[in-house]
């Protein structure tokens, strides 16, 4: 192939595109390079693939949090609808995405599209924080704590509770490596049991507001707004929280190759799933508060849903929901190891990762077992290796904190393409402008309210400053650039060679990028 068909790129050679083209960042390339064969997702499976991502443990825990933070009912409701509006928009910046990009990896190939030069770097930076954080860890080691509250042990061992972690994420990955009909169906028996569980917690507040009650009657709707805080920062501390407990409405955009016609059923799925969550969300509050002093939501240090049925019902049926939030939280791990795998294929697929050809494969059961495995490896580190407190909270946080920055990227994009289009841009309509303008200011918000001092008693840490994990999400992307000035432009110097990438179909019929080193 002669030096017109390349293109250079601080040391590396993109084989079979023009000089200076943009081609194998365009739409038609990113969608064309579906995964073969697996369009087994159809619109009944995406909507609980967005359904146990969004629906882990926050909504029966952090109403207590949003309660203490904004000081009243009423503002606490009104963070709610806020949060919700937020999720609404940023479902329509996921929409506009994944159906100009209908592709398994979700930000990453909208991160390429956006930020073509310098090429490879965006990629790289997102690598760092799709490989190296444990996304599915935190819920993991809930999963093992409310198992063993439901046996009774309300002090257990650290151990105890790792140990239960580390057997419930296991299953998910054998379970989505190995058999990913099966895992489908296990995610949406969850998805269904966590909307009953909601359903029956709505239920349980209309009990509790017809005065049926084993404690006397709060009337915390008497004076909703009395108490509420004049403290801008605990204010913006209540939002962070409630659109945290909203995050998850990007999750069935990471397996759109293999999704059963995914542009219609992204639009029908997305919309739906935030709807029904967000009226569960706030009947639940609307629950929580019928049932429930603020004194009580705020000083009880346990998870809220447990006092609405302590109240109404007794002990033992508070004792009944905590298998049910364990349930929850292993929905949730089902749903987050799923589109990491997938993300972690995606990226091996580039052939930017050491090892690669592993990480993109499909074999030996058509499910990236590889992809998955390289997460659980990540998440069982997270598990056993952080002692529990300022440590853990550490890693949970710096794990959320980068989502943030990339959201607003892919928002903001939206709304540079709006007035500067790349040529194989379809414009969106300027509703959607407006809603990525919107999603693009909330998370700008989300990444900057952890770098402020946070209101008295509202402190992340016991012993570590308040903005560890913010720099340390930051510090994410910087190993990610990095290793993408070593990868694309150190070592190719050095050692004397040149990066050329070339297109490989393997023999899963999967097509992946595959970077060969040619001496100069």
């Amino acid at each position: 192939m002669g030096k017109d068909a390349e293109t250079r790129f601080y040391g590396a050679t993109v084989v079979g595109t023009p000089a200076g083209s943009d081609k194998d960042n365009d739409v038609d390339s990113l969608h064309s390079e579906e995964v073969p064969g697996r369009r087994q997702i159809g619109l009944i499976s995406a909507v609980f693939i967005i359904f146990n991502r969004m629906i882990g443990t926050g909504v029966f825990a952090t109403p207590s949090t949003i309660l203490s933070l904004s000081g009243s009912v009423g503002m606490s409701m009104i963070m709610w609808v806020v949060g919700a509006i937020i999720a609404s928009a940023g479902m329509w910046v996921y929409i506009v995405w994944g159906t100009a990009i209908p592709r398994n990896g979700g930000e990453k190939n909208y991160l390429e599209y956006l930020l073509r030069r310098p090429q490879f770097l965006a990629t790289s930076a997102y690598a760092a924080n799709g490989v190296l954080l444990g996304w599915a860890s935190g819920n993991s080691i809930v999963f093992g704590e409310y198992i063993l509250r439901a046996a009774n042990q309300d002090a257990p061992g650290q151990w105890t509770r790792r140990l239960i972690g580390f057997a419930g994420i296991t299953f998910c990955f054998l379970l989505h490596g190995t058999r990913l009909r099966w895992g489908l169906y296990l995610q949406n028996v969850l998805g269904t049991l966590k909307i009953l569980i909601l359903l029956v917690v709505v239920i349980t507040g209309f009990v509790a507001l017809g005065g049926h009650l084993k404690v006397p009657k709060p009337n915390n709707f008497s004076n909703a707004f009395e108490g509420t805080t004049a403290s801008a920062s605990s204010f913006c501390l209540s939002l962070y929280n409630v659109v945290w407990a909203f995050v998850g409405y990007s999750n069935a955009s990471y397996s759109l190759s293999e999704m059963k016609d995914p542009k219609r059923t992204l639009r029908i799925a997305g919309p739906f799933a935030i709807g029904l969550v967000t009226v569960l969300y706030i009947l639940a509050n609307i629950a929580y508060f019928a049932a429930a002093s603020k004194e009580e939501i705020t000083s009880s240090g346990t998870l809220v849903a447990s006092l609405l049925f302590t109240n109404v019902y007794g002990r033992k049926a508070a004792r009944a929901l905590d298998v049910f939030v364990a349930l929850s939280a292993l929905g949730n791990v089902l749903s987050v190891i799923f589109s990491q795998g997938r993300v972690n294929q995606e990226l091996g697929r580039e052939g930017i990762l050491p090892l690669s050809k592993l990480w993109a494969s499909n074999k030996p059961f058509g499910a990236p077992l590889a992809g998955l495995g390289l997460h659980w490896a990540i998440c069982l580190i997270t598990i056993f290796a952080l002692p529990p407190g300022d440590a853990y909270n550490f890693v949970i946080n710096t794990i959320s904190y980068p989502l943030s920055v990339i959201n607003a990227v892919i928002a903001f994009g939206i709304v540079y393409l709006q007035f500067r289009p790349y040529p194989d841009w379809k414009k969106p309509g300027w509703g959607a402008v407006a809603a990525a303008a919107f999603f693009g200011a909330a998370n700008v918000f989300l990444f900057v309210v952890p770098l402020t001092p946070p209101p008295a008693g509202g402190e992340p840490y016991t012993s570590l400053p308040y903005w560890t994990h913010a720099v340390a999400g930051w510090a994410v992307f910087g190993i990610g650039f990095v290793y993408w000035l070593l990868w694309a432009h150190v070592l190719p110097r050095v050692g004397g060679y040149t990066l050329v990438r070339q297109k490989e179909i393997s023999s899963d019929g999967l097509v992946r990028n595959v970077f060969r080193r040619v001496k100069n």
